[in-house]
């Protein structure tokens, strides 16, 4: 049996996202699984909503009626997590649970991957995601706390320096 825990997607009933992560953080607390279930996000982004001509920053839900859960998958964990109040189920093939892979945590951005980025200023890059896939450009600075990078690229005849994360490039041979 696999006991790394892996990232699921939880269905829930509209608007009870914070109910269900509320009720299955005390489930974790009582039956003591805090080595069993780690992690508990609902994402959300910081969105400006303007009512009677004030401006309010809000929190709002990406995915409204899904909560992620990192947890060691097992079928009492399935059973206790399925009878939670709030929850229709895993999503998953038959509401079996169905973990995330890699790539999809980091695109979600439910973890943050350190990356072991080896590249310096003035490298040589091909961009191999994103909007400007394909294009090759040169490094113009690095940020590592942020795991960002700044590329110039030739584009319509101008140089643009536009930030990409690190794992957008890869390095081209001088």
């Amino acid at each position: 049996m696999n006991n790394e825990a892996k990232w699921y997607v939880l269905h829930t009933y509209a608007g009870y996202e914070g109910i269900v992560r509320t009720n299955i953080e005390q489930m974790i607390v009582n039956n003591n699984l805090q080595n069993v279930i780690t992690d508990i996000k609902i994402p959300t982004e910081q969105v400006v909503e303007e009512r009677n001509g004030k401006k309010k920053a809000v929190e709002q839900k990406l995915m409204p009626c899904y909560v992620f859960i990192k947890l060691v998958y097992s079928s009492q964990i399935w059973y206790l997590i399925t009878n939670t109040r709030g929850v229709t189920g895993f999503v998953g093939p038959q509401g079996k649970a169905w973990p995330l892979d890699d790539e999809e945590v980091r695109r979600l951005k439910l973890e943050v991957v350190k990356i072991d980025f080896k590249l310096n200023v003035g490298d040589n890059v091909r961009v191999i995601a994103g909007a400007f896939e394909t294009l090759i450009g040169i490094i113009k600075s690095i940020d590592l706390v942020r795991q960002k990078v700044t590329v110039s690229l030739s584009m319509f005849g101008r140089e643009t320096n536009i930030e990409m994360d690190f794992d957008q490039v890869e390095s081209i041979e001088k």
